[in-house]
């Protein structure tokens, strides 16, 4: 027996079992095919009545339209209609726990919104002359402020845009500082468990990447690491807690081995949520490292448009920082758009993205500094308890604890015929986004899941029930035609995702209509 999404209990995927069956009750208004928006409606109807424009001289010339736009007419009941249903379908951090591991997908206090759109800062323009930005400015200033002390490092680059945004600043600095002392290097390592965007990173920067085992345990083996050393070595990039969700217990071994070549230490910091307030990468040995506000500290990924990166830089590479930066003196804040010393230039037009400064400052002085290691805690404990709740009928890839996000693989499908991403396909028609799967790639069929802080015990309850309910089925051992067709509940049936990632269809073309046949397709 599991509970639904309702608290209410119910045999594993009771809902979905009706819908094979072919006994859906209830409400099938979100169900109905839906249309795009150019298929609604036709072309000349309108919603409204608008007088004729007048006639005046314009200066369009041989410019002037001569044929028909193609857009939709259509009503206000229409237009409301398509996109409230459209937004029902989607799910949202609002509508229900976001299990993907290594997102960091959790709750962004509204309280936070709102302080992003004060009048004065949510209508801000890069443009504006410094003396009208002041406070901005001192905002901004405050936040490095914040980033510096929570990771002991002296300087905060703020422009980067998001977290492969700042790896790229934080090895192109590395590459300036190399540069700076005469030093051509060649290569970065690259653990098998550092996060995807790492390897890709350095070898836009021009680097060859080396990779680095991980051990039985799920880490670093110290031993590859140091056979990999060398002269040409400029820097290692590896994730902390890595994306197995574990602490890299040798990370100061790490970097006393890189350190000890002339290399320096890069540090992917997206999973910064699971140490905040409790480590500072900066005591680590670390060099570099970036930070994803809108995961660390409010904005899921996605909600309220572009992220924000920032890098923070040891001594040994403050001073080759992007611009522009703040800088404060007797005439108050200032932006230094030009440093002709040693910085490597701009990376970006203009400073940063002020909602997600905003954002971010709200939370971190809502909560303090005792209330962000409390997020840490939190966070930590709240992946231990789902690996400890489903480990007697799932498989952990590792033993002992874990940090942010609990880390399972497929040995325990083996004799079902039941694959991950099967499984994942009926967490769907359980009202669940699936977890990350196939992810880290050094386990087989991996199902990386972070529950983050923000979710309650019930919440987490209910959440284990369903995955319980969905192993038990699997391991009934003639489940897996069903496990094979799910979701079942949605408004479309399986996808073939290889397809749709190597020939995806971009563009509606007037007369026709793709979406039976697409339903049609996937049936």
């Amino acid at each position: 027996m599991m509970l639904n999404r309702q608290g209410r209990p119910s045999t594993p995927s009771q809902a979905a079992d009706s819908a094979a069956a072919g006994t859906i009750t209830g409400n099938r208004g979100l169900l109905q095919e839906e249309a795009l928006i150019f298929e609604i409606g036709e072309e000349g109807r309108t919603g409204v009545d608008l007088p004729d424009a007048p006639k005046v001289k314009d200066r369009l010339g041989g410019l002037r339209r001569t044929g028909r736009i193609g857009l939709p007419g259509l009503s206000e009941p229409q237009v409301i209609r398509h996109f409230v249903r459209l937004s029902q379908r989607n799910y949202s951090i609002d509508a229900g726990l976001y299990p993907l591991g290594s997102c960091t997908m959790k709750h962004n206090p509204r309280l936070n919104e709102k302080m992003a759109r004060l009048p004065g800062l949510g209508d801000l323009h890069p443009l504006q002359p410094v003396s009208t930005v002041q406070g901005a400015l001192k905002l901004i200033d405050t936040l490095a402020g914040w980033l510096k002390k929570l990771t002991g490092m002296p300087a905060v680059a703020m422009s980067p845009a998001a977290g492969a945004h700042g790896e790229l600043c934080g090895l192109m600095a590395i590459r300036a500082a190399l540069k700076a002392r005469g030093d051509v290097r060649k290569r970065i390592l690259a653990p098998e468990s550092a996060h995807g965007t790492n390897p890709a990173t350095a070898a836009m920067c021009g680097y060859v990447v080396d990779p680095i085992p991980a051990t039985a345990e799920g880490r670093v083996d110290l031993e590859a690491l140091r056979v990999k050393l060398g002269p040409d070595v400029a820097a290692i990039m590896l994730t902390n807690p890595n994306t197995c969700g574990l602490f890299e217990r040798e990370i100061r071994q790490v970097a006393d081995l890189i350190h000890g070549v002339g290399g320096f230490f890069y540090c992917d910091g997206a999973n910064f949520n699971a140490i905040v307030g409790k480590v500072r990468p900066g005591d680590l040995g670390i060099d570099a490292m970036h930070i994803n506000l809108h995961k660390t500290f409010s904005t899921p990924h996605g909600g309220g448009g572009p992220g924000a990166g920032p890098v923070v830089l040891s001594e040994a590479l403050k001073d080759f920082m992007p611009v522009p930066y703040v800088v404060h003196g007797k005439d108050g804040f200032a932006l230094v758009e030009h440093d002709g010393a040693r910085s490597f230039g701009r990376m970006k037009s203009f400073h940063g993205q002020m909602g997600m400064f905003i954002r971010a400052l709200a939370y971190m002085m809502s909560h303090g500094a005792d209330g962000l290691r409390r997020v840490a805690e939190d966070s930590v404990l709240s992946a231990n308890y789902v690996m400890a709740s489903l480990k007697d009928i799932m498989t952990p890839s590792f033993p002992g604890p874990c940090m942010h996000e609990a880390l399972f693989d497929d040995r325990f499908l083996k004799e079902t015929g039941v694959t991950t991403l099967d499984f994942a396909k009926a967490m769907i028609d359980e009202g669940y986004h699936p977890m990350t799967v196939y992810f880290p790639l050094v386990v087989h069929g991996a199902m990386l899941i972070e529950p983050t802080e923000s979710e309650s015990k019930d919440s987490l309850d209910t959440f284990i029930g369903t995955l319980r309910g969905l192993a038990e089925k699997a391991l009934q051992g003639d489940q897996a035609p069903w496990f094979r067709g799910a979701p079942y509940l949605t408004p479309r049936r399986r996808l073939d995702e290889t397809r749709a990632a190597r020939a995806p269809i971009l563009r509606w073309k007037p007369g026709t209509n793709a979406a039976p046949a697409a339903r049609a397709a996937a049936e």
